[in-house]
């Protein structure tokens, strides 16, 4: 089976976020991004470049995770796709586009945190991958099997 893809982008979040409602009530989460660029150099070394900055949305309960978990300044990195749209600016339509966040976690590279494996519900199982040739091996939840009790050491990135 092919592995699934899709787009995905990575930055840091430029404003405050913000959580406010769609018109049918959904909750929805917005944050102006940006992503830094660099060029490389004859000699091997890097110049940085102007960061340039996007829209950034999330919606229902991926929208209040965001908005609990992020705050300006943060680095993510977000699984989704780019909707463009249509926008009114001093009375002149214009064309841009919004990076729509399907998924989104901070950036391991770039971020220190802690895990908190604590069960969420119980409907949260825990899965093992299955070994390497088995196609039609049962989901773990469906077996009953359990993976051995993950460390309880925090996770850093560097």
């Amino acid at each position: 089976m092919a592995i699934r893809t899709q787009q995905s982008i990575s930055g840091f979040i430029a404003s405050d976020p913000q959580l406010t409602h769609t018109a049918k009530g959904s909750p929805r989460f917005y944050a102006r991004i940006g992503q830094e660029h660099f060029r490389r150099e004859d000699d091997g070394t890097f110049t940085r470049l102007d960061p340039t900055f996007h829209d950034l949305v999330a919606f229902r309960a991926t929208a209040e995770r965001a908005h609990e978990r992020f705050a300006k300044g943060d680095s993510f990195v977000a699984e989704g796709y780019v909707r463009p749209y249509t926008s009114e600016r001093d009375g002149q339509s214009v064309d841009t586009e919004e990076f729509v966040a399907k998924k989104i976690g901070h950036d391991l590279a770039r971020t220190t945190y802690e895990v908190d494996r604590t069960r969420r519900t119980e409907a949260t199982v825990e899965r093992d991958a299955p070994a390497r040739g088995t196609i039609d091996r049962p989901a773990p939840e469906l077996t009953g099997e359990r993976r051995a009790t993950p460390s309880t050491l925090p996770s850093l990135g560097l």
